[in-house]
This record gives structure tokens, C-alpha cells and sequence, in this order.
């Protein structure tokens, strides 16, 4: 890839195998080069010398055919400007790899990502679909550089909220006084109304009739949402009853834990030392009344993940779950994880003509991602839920996402593949060979340095899970692709001129569709 050739360069132009902190990214401006580096000011700082005396001494060691030209910037960085073959190469490199530009064949981790993993209560909400949607990117993402990924949806169908369902639906059926602890919902009322002698032959088994509630709700609410409606694939839905509490695996996840020490009774309970890793206090595993808590039963599974063999591990959790994030990382180192990462999503609020609408599924009051994509469609659903980062609420305006109009991010990225479409309608697919010194005004160099980028972007997002960095990406190539057609003459333009127009569209052509994502 051309950002790891250009680092080798400078290292090898500092005397140097490797620099912790050297950054190499893509300046703002077009002005300031193709990439930028703050090595100087790294070696600086190092040394204790003047970085503008390093960048400088820098800038005269650096010989390579694929820079043109570098210039030293206060108050010491280098901005690289890419030579004319270096391009030539990059955009050659584009049309030849289309939708497979920027991956890396490398061999890395086995890596399990888990996420939605939504409690089987009932249909799907916002809160899912953000993490549901974040999933699938980063899945794809992590499968590009490399990774062998395995996508997991987690079945919480034992336990606590398993029984308050079963204990819903016999309440919804009259059979147990009603309480405001139980799930709601017509879901609800109308399983118990279908189910009348099964409610009845369960009514003192209120756990294994909510797991019979859940296996349905799992089969016609959720599974297709997600792979109908979201468009979503798991490798593998792992029931918690089944595949860990049946098979004994909590139970093997508590004698790791014992066998490593860091089990302890208190107050007629068992207790993992989560404080050792960072926790604010210990956690109970086992409670008095000799049942296992959330924590044992998750330990079961991210055990049962390395009996698969992955080596890492990627969870992502509702935002309810922010406490539980160093109790189930301890737990994970425990059990031999070196890699393992926990996101938590931060809430969604559906927001209409300015007013939030309040849900709460508890209660039974809230709006399905199936209700959601129907409305907005399922191209704004995903974009507006991955253009925040994980940690920071989302806003998600309901009349914006129907906008045909450029105010409207999704419909600006639509158009711009819109306008690509209409060239190819009347222009072959099969680039001519071109020459990229034709391609000299600011806006076609501001479009091959962003189709440059798209490697560099997903590298990046490989290593520090920001989604986000893809949707920007995603309106910044759009909006660099129609500052190029409205500004150059491309069908109609003379020779050399043309062939090298027609490519630059055709390489922005199968990036945008594989980077939104849609």
C-alpha cells in the first residue's frame, strides 16, 4: 500500500525501524500536500532539538521516485507531495482492484465480533439496529485487512429476563397478577392469546415458558428483521441455554477462574476478583442461592469463543451496559484474551417535526428498526446511525432522512453514484489507457487524493473500530466527485483529456458502492 511505502521511506530516511506516535495521514488541504507527517516534531521532541532543524534535515534525505517534491511546515511537519507515476500507479491500482482496493492479504487473528445479541423480549428497537449496523460494517472492515471474522448474535435465553418474560405472558394471559417489572406490548397479548394451554401446562415453569417465548420471537421478529429487512448475516446464533448453560461451559469458565485464583466466597457467594484488572469492586459469579449470575454465564461463552479458536474478541453492548464493560474485560483476561475490545453504543432518539419520541420497551411504547427502514428507507437507516461515533447520542431526524434533496447526506452520495451511472450509460466500463498528467485541476487532484485515501481508511478503521471515518469518507468522495463533473468537461472531452476523465469516474465508480455500504 502506498501510506506504508511512504513510512518506510521516512524511516529509513531518519535512521529509524520504527517510531511510537508517527502519524502519516492525509492533510486537510490539497495545499499542503498528499500526506503529512509529524515525524519531525516526534524525533524532536526525542532529541530535544529544534523540529524545524529536524523536518528540514529530513526533507533533504528523503529521495524517492514516488514523491515529487516535500516541503517542511511549522512547526515541524513534512508535507509529501505524490510524484506523477505514484498516481498513475494508485489510480491503475483502483481500476484493476475495484471493489477489492485496499484489502490486505496478510494472515491475521481470528477475531469474533458480537453484536445486536438483543434480549428475545421482542422485535428489534433503534438501540439494536445502531449496534446491528455498526457490527456489520466493522465485520467487513476487520475481513478486509485480513482478519478471519466470525459474526455472532448472542440468544440471552436463560436467566432473570427470560423468566420475566414467561412470567409476562402468563400475566397477559390472566393466570399471574400483572406487574410493572414485566414486558409489554401487543407482541405480547397476542402470543398469550395463541398459546392458551401451553401458558397453562408452564404456568409454575415461567423460565422455560419464556424460553419457548423467546425461541418463537427469536424465529418471527427477530431473524428476519435483521436479515430481511437490515440485510444483516451472522455466521453462527448462539443460544445461551443450549450451547453454554447445557454443556456445562459456565461451570469450566468458574475452575479457570478457581484454578487461577481469583475466585473467593463472601457472604455465601462466589466471587471473581475483578479489582485485580481494574474494576471499581469484586463481582459475584455464583449468588447464595447457588445460581449463576450474567457475569459466569457470559465468561461461559467468551470461553467457548476460544474453544473455536479466535484469538480475539469484539463485543458490542447496549448503553446500559457501560458498568459492566471492566468485569466482563477482566473476566476476558482471565481466560486468555489479548485482544479483546467491548464498544458500547450510546442511545438513539427519533426526532419528528422537532419533538423526541419517548420509547421505552419495557413498556412497550417504542418504534422497531422494521418500522424505521420502512419509513426512511434502509440507505438513510444506516447511514445516519453510523456517522457518530459509538460513544455519542444519535439524533436521528426523521423528516432529513426523507429529503430528496442535497440537505439530505444520503440522497448527495445517491446522486453523486447517480450522475456515475449516467456516463457508463453511454461510456464503456473498460478503461482506455490514459495518461495522468491530463488530469491537472484542483478538483480532479482533490479526487485522486481522496480515492487514494480509501486504503488508508479502512486501515485505520481495522485498528480503531471509528465506523464513522467510512460515512465521512463516503460524502467527502461524493463530494469531491461532483465538484469534478460540474467543473471538467468528461464525454466531451478531447482525446488524452477524455481517456483520463472517464478513468478517474470509473475509479470512483465501484469505491463509493463498496464503502457506503448500502
Amino acid at each position: 500500500m502506498l501510506r506504508a511505502r511512504l513510512k518506510r521511506i521516512l524511516q529509513e530516511a531518519a535512521g529509524i525501524d520504527a517510531v511510537a506516535d508517527f502519524s502519516l495521514d492525509a492533510p486537510p488541504k490539497t495545499e499542503y500536500g498528499d500526506y503529512a507527517t509529524n515525524l519531525p516534531l516526534v524525533l524532536a521532541a526525542k532529541d530535544k532539538q529544534d523540529p524545524m532543524s529536524v523536518a528540514a534535515m529530513l526533507a533533504q534525505e528523503i529521495s524517492d521516485a514516488s514523491l515529487e517534491k516535500v516541503e517542511i511546515a511549522p512547526p515541524g511537519f513534512l508535507n509529501l507531495y505524490l510524484s506523477r507515476d505514484a498516481k498513475q500507479a494508485a489510480l491503475e491500482e483502483i481500476l484493476v482492484k475495484a471493489k477489492q482496493y485496499g484489502d490486505r492479504a496478510t494472515k491475521a487473528e481470528k477475531i469474533q465480533v458480537e453484536f445486536i445479541s438483543a434480549n428475545p423480549t421482542g422485535p428489534l428497537t433503534l438501540a439494536n439496529g445502531r449496534g446491528g449496523f455498526f457490527g456489520d460494517v466493522l465485520s467487513q472492515v476487520l475481513a478486509t485487512q485480513g482478519y478471519t471474522v466470525g459474526r455472532e448474535y448472542y440468544i440471552n435465553d436463560s436467566g432473570n429476563q427470560v423468566r420475566t418474560l414467561g412470567l409476562a405472558v402468563l400475566a397477559a394471559g390472566g393466570l399471574v397478577p400483572d406487574n410493572e417489572a414485566y414486558y409489554r406490548g401487543d407482541h405480547i397479548s397476542r402470543w398469550a392469546k395463541s398459546h392458551t394451554e401451553l401458558l397453562s401446562s408452564l404456568k409454575e415453569k415461567p423460565e422455560d415458558l419464556g424460553r419457548a417465548v423467546a425461541a418463537d420471537f427469536m424465529d418471527q421478529l427477530i431473524k428476519p428483521a435483521i436479515e430481511n429487512k437490515m440485510k444483516i448475516h451472522f455466521d453462527r446464533w448462539t443460544s445461551e441455554y443450549i450451547d453454554i448453560y447445557q454443556k456445562g461451559l459456565h461451570t469450566q469458565a468458574l475452575e479457570f477462574f478457581k484454578q487461577g485464583g481469583y475466585v473467593y466466597e463472601g457472604e455465601g457467594a462466589l466471587w471473581l476478583s475483578t479489582t485485580v484488572f481494574g474494576d471499581d469492586k469484586d463481582r459475584v459469579l455464583v449468588t447464595s442461592d447457588g445460581l449463576p449470575t450474567y457475569l459466569l454465564m457470559d465468561s461461559g461463552h467468551y470461553l467457548e469463543t476460544k474453544e473455536r479458536g479466535f484469538q480475539a474478541k469484539i463485543n458490542l453492548l447496549g448503553a446500559d451496559h457501560y458498568g459492566y464493560v471492566p468485569r466482563i474485560q477482566a473476566a476476558a483476561q482471565i481466560l486468555g484474551f489479548k485482544n479483546s475490545k467491548v464498544i458500547v453504543m450510546q442511545l438513539v432518539r427519533l426526532v419528528e417535526g422537532g419533538q423526541e419520541m419517548r420509547m421505552s420497551k419495557r413498556k412497550g411504547i417504542y418504534v422497531t428498526i422494521d418500522e424505521l427502514i420502512a419509513d426512511a428507507g434502509l440507505d438513510a437507516v444506516r447511514y445516519f446511525f453510523l456517522e457518530k461515533n459509538p460513544e455519542t447520542h444519535i439524533d436521528f431526524d426523521v423528516e432529513l432522512a426523507r429529503k430528496q434533496s442535497k440537505e439530505n447526506p444520503v440522497y448527495y452520495i445517491q446522486y453523486a453514484h447517480a450522475r456515475l451511472a449516467s456516463i457508463f450509460r453511454k461510456e464503456s466500463m473498460t478503461p482506455a489507457d490514459f495518461d495522468v498528467a491530463a488530469l491537472a485541476t484542483d478538483s480532479e487532484k482533490a479526487l485522486i487524493k481522496r480515492l487514494i485515501q480509501f486504503s488508508d481508511a479502512l486501515e485505520d478503521t481495522a485498528l480503531d473500530c471509528r465506523v464513522s471515518r467510512l460515512v465521512h469518507y463516503a460524502y467527502e468522495l461524493a463530494r469531491d466527485f461532483h465538484l469534478f463533473y460540474e467543473k471538467n468537461r468528461i464525454l466531451d472531452a478531447a482525446g488524452g483529456t477524455k481517456s483520463a476523465r472517464v478513468a478517474l469516474a470509473l475509479a470512483a465508480h465501484p469505491i463509493r458502492m463498496y464503502i457506503v455500504f448500502l
